[in-house]
């Protein structure tokens, strides 16, 4: 009791000096809560793709390469929540931000049968001068999560990015399926031999990212890939 008392005392101390905020509302946190309060984790525009063999993620991938599942966890649009949270990801070092949103795509599939047949989560992989920059890799963080939930392993040293491209942002669709060629190359090929293997990226757009990383993994003996994202951008 003294002792549930004593921790009382020091989260309420914490949150005095150094307050968790809502990344949505900027509201002081529940305790038992993580980086969205539950009200602005209401207002996630989840898709509910999880359980759907077609469905929009699956359909930008449709007739481009063979493939099992492709899912996301919630639509992403300019000036949305998502939106909000992805660039304080990517921008603001806000490195929790990525577990979190890897934890409730997690969550969203652990209730999936196909999920179960996946041996290795991958998170699409950044050039090394670029992460060097940023000090991480969002994806990696994301898949991190997921895989804390899934209790799936992450491997993230056999896909490997060899080249340094431009931004994908203000390109067309051709444009970026042009800019991803010969981008990728794997290491260590044997450690995904005949695995289902779970793409994992922040945003769907196009596809081309992720496209050319299961091509490039398309060589590996066996190997079969699903594509799982954070936000699927909508027009």
């Amino acid at each position: 009791m003294v002792s549930g008392k004593l921790k009382s005392l020091g989260y309420d101390l914490l949150q005095l000096f150094f307050p968790r905020l809502c990344e949505g509302c900027s509201q002081s946190l529940m305790r038992q809560e993580k980086v969205l309060c539950i009200g602005c984790t209401s207002e996630l525009p989840l898709t509910n793709y999880h359980d759907q063999t077609h469905n929009d993620s699956t359909l930008r991938f449709a007739g481009r390469l063979p493939f099992e599942r492709a899912t996301s966890l919630a639509y992403f649009t300019a000036e949305g929540l998502l939106q909000h949270l992805l660039h304080q990801l990517k921008y603001k070092d806000k490195q929790e931000i990525g577990n979190y949103l890897g934890e409730q795509l997690g969550y969203g599939l652990r209730g999936t049968e196909w999920i179960m047949t996946v041996d290795a989560i991958v998170p699409v992989p950044l050039h090394p001068q670029k992460q060097a920059a940023r000090g991480y890799n969002q994806a990696k963080l994301i898949a991190e999560g997921m895989g804390e939930v899934l209790s799936i392993p992450v491997v993230d040293s056999v896909l490997y990015r060899r080249l340094h491209t431009e931004s994908q942002t203000k390109k067309s669709r051709t444009e970026r399926i042009d800019n991803m060629k010969d981008v990728f190359a794997v290491r260590k090929p044997e450690m995904l031999n005949n695995k289902h293997v779970l793409l994992v990226d922040d945003v769907l757009t196009t596809g081309a990212t992720l496209e050319a990383c299961a091509l490039t993994l398309s060589a590996i003996q066996g190997a079969k890939t699903s594509f799982a994202t954070v936000g699927i951008a909508m027009d």
